[in-house]
């Protein structure tokens, strides 16, 4: 059996305690998978006396995480911190400039700084290893980077985040509003108390960069992707949805086009018949497509402390047995800057619900402004009749540019009739 590997943990988190107690609980059988020995030398975090469930009574404890990034006797020095900056990248630069091994569930680290790291750990030779950072304990980055690599993948999506899923999942099922769902999802522990990065897309839209820079072999470029999250989606849209035939999933795509990089996290409609329309709850789901493959679906959890730290373990066990790939399956330097495809550009169906005065003509005027922008209408729905009062209508239109959706929805909600903003969710053809 060879020497064995000498890590060091900062972040004692949920992630960081599980990942300790896996790593204690399995030591034998992971040392006989890799053939080394997996030894925890040393932790960090800034509460030294909260009980974390675990023994950390033989590791080395260092007050400043850094300091553990430049200790000489680790070998691979596992970030658990999370934040794109500060002492998480702190971390990250000493152990890479160190020539250690960097393991990191930190989707938001590898989404602004992925690129760069991972050229300064191809100039040092260290290994930069993250699958947990995406869809946790679903091997979706080993699958891109290892088992798709015969594939030019055409498009990659997916349900990247847990909390929105239930949320929508629960929606639909209890016919509750928005908030009243997310309270409770906060009480369950599947929502933060502070949520906004969740429902308002950007956890999802962290991960969809890292997979658009991997699939597609690019610089990762989170800023350019659109990001629009759950927090106005209705159950009385959620209603329309099902009796249209469609569920609402907020969903990451990632595609090369004419345009360039499409990256978009938005909630879309999902036809009852693809499989994404059924994964629920708190699951994820990510699928690429490729000529060879067609399509391939992964499926599991995709957050919690559990899955996180399962996928931890195996970035470690990567490093023991000495697997080294590129991190984004070419090496840095050769990944291609991509132009970003702007999302007025884009072109497919849509569902749009408006709130009109019943009365002679109104349907005619918004007709008659879709017409003018050249957007074809497929179906058109009133729900009820009443003369002189509020109600819904809903239509469906076919493939159609962006920018002359929102032209259309802007002159719409100008009519004297329309008393709501309109209500736009995109269709997806899956």
């Amino acid at each position: 059996m060879s020497a064995p590997l000498a890590i060091g943990i900062a972040g004692l988190g949920t992630v960081g305690a599980e990942t300790i107690r896996l790593l204690q609980a399995e030591a034998e059988t992971l040392a006989r998978r890799c053939g080394r020995v997996v030894d925890v030398r040393a932790v960090s975090a800034r509460d030294r006396d909260r009980d974390r469930g675990i023994d950390l009574s033989s590791y080395r404890w260092y007050n400043a995480a850094p300091d553990l990034a430049a200790a000489g006797d680790i070998d691979v020095v596992v970030e658990l911190i999370g934040g794109a900056d500060g002492v998480a990248l702190d971390v990250a630069e000493t152990a890479i400039a160190a020539g250690k091994a960097l393991v990191t569930a930190n989707k938001a680290l590898i989404a602004h700084h992925g690129t760069s790291l991972a050229e300064r750990a191809e100039r040092t030779g260290s290994a930069l290893c993250f699958e947990a950072g995406v869809a946790a304990g679903i091997p979706v980055l080993k699958v891109l980077r290892e088992g798709l690599v015969a594939n030019r993948l055409g498009r990659v999506y997916g349900i990247l985040n847990g909390t929105c899923n239930y949320i929508l999942t629960e929606m639909e099922r209890t016919g509750r509003g928005f908030d009243a769902v997310l309270r409770e999802a906060q009480d369950k522990g599947y929502a933060e108390a502070e949520p906004d990065f969740d429902i308002d897309g950007v956890d999802a839209a962290h991960k969809l960069a890292i997979l658009a820079g991997l699939a597609f072999g690019i610089r990762i470029d989170f800023a350019g992707v659109y990001t629009q999250g759950v927090r106005h989606v209705s159950a009385v849209d959620i209603g329309f949805a099902r009796d249209l035939g469609f569920r609402i999933k907020l969903l990451g795509i990632a595609r090369l086009t004419e345009h360039g990089l499409e990256q978009r996290v938005h909630p879309c409609m999902v036809r009852l018949d693809t499989p994404l329309a059924h994964v629920d709850g708190t699951f994820n789901a990510v699928v690429a497509e490729g000529p060879a493959i067609d399509r391939v679906v992964l499926e599991g959890l995709g957050a919690g402390a559990g899955p996180t730290a399962s996928a931890v373990i195996a970035d470690i066990l990567d490093v023991a047995r000495g697997v080294r790939t590129p991190a984004f399956s070419v090496p840095a330097t050769d990944l291609a800057a991509c132009s970003t495809a702007p999302m007025e550009c884009h072109t497919g169906p849509y569902y749009v619900r408006l709130s009109v005065v019943d009365r002679p003509g109104v349907i005619a005027d918004i007709s008659a402004i879709f017409r003018d922008e050249k957007l074809s209408i497929e179906s058109l729905i009133q729900r009820g009749r009443a003369p002189g009062e509020v109600v819904s209508v809903v239509l469906t239109t076919h493939d159609c540019e962006e920018a002359g959706m929102r032209r259309a929805l802007t002159a719409v909600e100008k009519l004297a009739a329309v008393t709501e903003s309109p209500v736009m969710i995109r269709i997806e053809h899956l």
